[in-house]
């Protein structure tokens, strides 16, 4: 039906449609959990919530990657600058054509989910990656993430899933300060409690030199009017219900440029991007 409307129109009801199919997984998540007897989940919001968005982002997930890839691949394989991606190297180029070193080395993934981006740290694809730690608080995501880490050939201790959240990562003790070569976060920071609390928390576990690369959608950019930041706001009343406690507002890139000192930052809005997006994207790599 969207796709007989203007794509402007199109795009500003599309959150709309978005949470309406989010909310016609709950009738099915809770009879599961009522046969299931897990009455715990059942009477506890958060963990129902939970329940219910890894139900539905098993579904939708792998339509988001399909749209996000053509932005994420080229971002952690160091092909993105000042929000323009460039292109991979022709066959008959000797060189690479980066702007920024593709990820590397020891990775913190943030927010992981089922493993909807768990292949780009396959060999085959980053083949300098030595270890991945993925931090995912959510259990009902695991088993998922699981299979996608033996698909990705990362099995036998190289991707280490965390089961906590940022809030907790320190206390767990599984990852040291200052041993991570590269953060990774795709579109997973508008869900973290204290999100500028805990971003600056992020940058303390990157080493001296370390990089993170960033892809999260944010609140609307001043670019495109103060009717949009609106109907932005009036979205968000409602957004985080639906979607798993996702935020619309969130102001991550100045929240990250602002967690330390840092020797370069390439972080600005996604290139190309139009006006009436709901969701426009910060995309770029901030070294430490």
């Amino acid at each position: 039906m969207l796709q007989l409307l203007p794509l402007p129109l199109a795009a500003l009801l599309e959150p709309f449609h978005f949470m309406g199919s989010a909310a016609s997984y709950l009738p099915s998540t809770v009879m599961s959990l009522i046969l299931a007897r897990d009455f715990g989940t059942l009477l506890s919001w958060p963990r129902l919530q939970a329940a219910w968005f890894g139900r539905f982002w098993a579904r939708v997930g792998p339509d988001v990657r399909a749209n996000a890839e053509k932005n994420v691949i080229p971002l952690v394989q160091g092909r993105v600058q000042a929000g323009h991606i460039h292109p991979p190297p022709s066959d008959n180029e000797t060189g690479t054509r980066t702007a920024h070193p593709p990820v590397s080395g020891t990775v913190l993934e943030v927010g992981p989910g089922s493993g909807m981006w768990t292949s780009l740290f396959s060999p085959r694809y980053l083949p300098r990656i030595t270890k991945v730690y993925g931090v995912e608080p959510n259990p009902a995501q695991h088993a998922g993430l699981k299979r996608q880490i033996a698909a990705a050939e990362l099995d036998d201790g190289a991707y280490e899933i965390v089961p906590v959240g940022i809030e907790d990562l320190a206390a767990s003790g599984r990852v040291p300060r200052e041993s991570v070569d590269c953060i990774v976060t795709v579109m997973c920071l508008c869900s973290i409690p204290e999100p500028e609390h805990n971003v600056k928390q992020l940058y303390g576990y990157l080493k001296p030199g370390g990089r993170w690369y960033v892809y999260e959608h944010v609140k609307c950019f001043k670019e495109q009017g103060w009717g949009m930041g609106l109907y932005q706001a009036l979205l968000n009343l409602f957004w985080p219900q639906f979607i798993g406690g996702c935020e619309m507002c969130r102001e991550t890139g100045k929240w990250i440029k602002g967690a330390g000192a840092w020797s370069e930052v390439d972080l600005c809005q996604l290139d190309g991007e139009p006006w009436y997006f709901t969701m426009p994207h910060i995309i770029g790599v901030l070294t430490k």
